[in-house]
């Protein structure tokens, strides 16, 4: 559908025009009729399939049609990231461009004079807030935020604020809203706690489904079964081999993000850090040197992973396995944006094995396998079953060669000389007590085993 098909006004259809939008993306198609309608609206819809216009073009269009120009907020658009607030604030923008319609975005992180320009947006009140629902908080606590006339309430990555521990805040802006409001709640996924906050705070929403989609085919999935230990090398072998430029390698930990990000600019690479650690200014600093290509990797949390824009990443590479495969989705779409080709690498240790399998289960096929460095050492078997230790190479096969763990599975060829050479007998005259306990002499017999020739001290 094209979005002239649409009942927009014709200052929205304008802007679109002017940014050359001519097409609907299925999430648009289905949902902005919704909303016009009225309706409330439940949308489940990865991200980067244009959700933000689906909920930001019926409500500038409804806006511009409101007869009532009482000034104070109109709608509160509910985030979590600043940088996801600061992108729609500029869609914002673009969108209203031929209208009279003003939006501020609230997020942390912000210097004083940023804050005190949020503080004069929300006690003037701007017809659309963006904010992330922490620095809202801080602000309504001051007293200056009037939401009497609200009559929108969205709130985008649903799933992601819960996540990150907003509920109760999410739960108290809400409390101070009209209750005659249309509410629109947008989720990557619908687990049971965003069907609990769908319930309590919607009024018989429409449900609006699109199915996660199957990564481009323009995007080159690989992966490196290997060892934990192997990863940093692997790391640095794609580096020089592939690609060393417009890279984002995605992490499981803070901790993880920090020591990589370290790791490789101690080996000469132009690497920086994104997590939630960093303050707000920091983090532009990053997203700046990285768009500027001063920094040629950013080694980051899956902050990164939705919501963020930039269209020219060359390769991504999952250092550990996500949990979730709409996670993988998420995050190797970060390439091969804005119809250009890309590259997507996941690093799968031997405790991620089943993850990726299931990865690889919702994807539909098998993601080729790449061979691990020789001068990394041997690497695990992916199809070795779960808990197998009899086969492939690493520290297993240490242990089973004489270790601790094959002993104790193997009876001794001659019982009677071994116990001899481990301990002299105990005379029965010396010792009567001991002669009736032989089981105690068994049990020390294998807590104290000798050592053997070509084994490992037991």
């Amino acid at each position: 559908m094209r979005f002239d098909e649409l009942d927009l006004e014709y200052d929205v259809l304008d802007a679109l025009d002017a940014m050359h939008f001519t097409e609907c993306t299925p999430i648009q198609e289905q949902a902005i009729d919704v909303v016009l309608d009225g309706h409330d609206l439940i949308a489940v819809a990865q991200t980067g399939t244009g959700k933000t216009a689906a909920y930001l073009l019926p409500v500038i269009n409804m806006l511009a049609r409101d007869e009532d120009d009482t000034p104070g907020i109109k709608c509160v658009v509910m985030v979590p990231t600043h940088e996801l607030a600061q992108q729609i604030d500029r869609q914002m923008e673009g969108f209203s461009y031929f209208l009279p319609i003003s939006s501020v975005a609230i997020h942390g992180g912000s210097d004083g004079k940023d804050f005190a320009r949020q503080q004069n947006g929300l006690r003037r009140g701007a017809d659309v807030v963006i904010a992330t629902p922490g620095r809202l908080m801080a602000h309504m606590k001051m007293g200056y935020v009037d939401f009497s006339h609200v009559k929108y309430f969205v709130l985008d990555e649903a799933d992601r604020m819960l996540d990150m521990g907003f509920s109760d805040d999410i739960f108290q802006i809400e409390s101070r809203l009209p209750r005659e409001r249309q509410t629109l709640l947008f989720s990557a996924t619908m687990p049971a706690k965003i069907q609990q906050l769908a319930s309590r705070i919607l009024d018989n929403p429409v449900e609006v489904k699109i199915a996660v989609s199957r990564p481009t085919e323009k995007i080159d999935q690989s992966a490196f079964v290997c060892h934990e230990g192997q990863k940093a090398g692997i790391l640095k072998h794609l580096f020089k081999t592939a690609h060393s430029q417009r890279v984002i390698v995605f992490a499981a930990s803070k901790l993880k993000v920090k020591d990589l990000s370290r790791e490789l600019r101690k080996s000469g690479w132009k690497s920086g850090e994104m997590h939630s650690d960093l303050e707000q200014n920091r983090r532009e600093e990053v997203m700046h040197d990285f768009r500027a290509g001063r920094l040629d990797i950013i080694v980051a949390t899956d902050i990164l992973a939705r919501g963020i824009d930039i269209d020219d990443i060359t390769m991504v590479v999952n250092f550990d396995v996500p949990r979730e495969a709409e996670d993988y989705v998420h995050r190797i779409g970060r390439t091969a944006r804005a119809g250009a080709g890309g590259k997507a690498v996941t690093l799968v240790s031997e405790r991620d094995r089943s993850k990726f399998r299931y990865i690889e289960q919702f994807l539909g096929y098998e993601v080729r396998k790449e061979a691990v460095p020789e001068e990394l050492g041997s690497a695990p078997d992916y199809n070795r079953p779960e808990g197998d230790r009899r086969r492939g190479g690493g520290r297993g096969d240490k242990r089973r060669q004489g270790g601790r763990d094959d002993r104790r599975r193997r009876k001794p060829a001659d019982a009677g000389a071994s116990k001899a050479t481990a301990k002299p007998a105990v005379d029965a005259a010396q010792a009567p007590e001991a002669a009736g306990k032989p089981k105690r002499k068994k049990r020390r017999y294998y807590h104290h085993r000798p050592k053997r020739e070509g084994g490992a001290q037991g």
